[in-house]
């Protein structure tokens, strides 16, 4: 089974989130979430990014080295940070968000990694998410994309409006796949 460190999105930690975090657990993950926003939760994008502190990669010095780092939206960003960064990553699940590996150093050599988002989002089409994903599956085997027809940005939170359910159980099962080979 895997380890996980999960970085919820920017509306906070959600009960969709939570409950994500839940179904990796249920079949036998070790799953760390740590809360960004002390407790804060909000109802749109907008009021989250209102809030938003500097999400610090600290959180994983106390954690095993082999983990696979999972980010939501705004928590792809430490997620992904720290795969490409920290010696031991097991893999990256990027959802709903993709940044070009050259902000962290390059990718490393064959670290397996899934991005999940909506093929219409406009968050992750027009600002650019959907080209970084795309330049990582080109030049790296290991990196998987994997698109949803819709424009939900968070589709897979149970918890909100956007929530897509037959997009997040093919998500989830794809993700579950995943960690089930590390």
């Amino acid at each position: 089974m895997a380890e996980v460190l999960v970085f919820h999105h920017v509306q906070g930690l959600t009960d969709g989130v939570q409950d994500f975090a839940q179904q990796l657990r249920d079949v036998g993950h070790t799953v760390h979430l740590p809360d960004l926003f002390d407790g804060h939760t909000f109802g749109s994008v907008d009021e989250g990014f209102g809030y938003v502190k500097e999400a610090g990669t600290e959180i994983a010095e106390a954690l095993p080295a082999e983990l696979v780092y999972l980010g939501f939206s705004y928590g792809v960003m430490p997620a992904q940070k720290l795969a490409q960064t920290r010696p031991g990553a097991q893999g990256a699940l990027l959802v709903y968000s993709a940044i070009g590996a050259e902000h962290f150093g390059g990718w490393p050599d064959r670290l397996p990694a899934q991005v999940h988002a909506m093929d219409a989002d406009s968050f992750f089409v027009d600002g650019g998410d959907i080209d970084a994903a795309r330049a990582l599956v080109a030049a790296h085997p290991e990196v998987e994309l994997f698109l949803y027809p819709g424009d939900q940005h968070l589709f897979a939170d149970s918890s909100l409006p956007a929530y897509d359910e037959a997009a997040a159980e093919l998500m989830t099962q794809r993700v579950l796949e995943f960690l089930a080979a590390r």
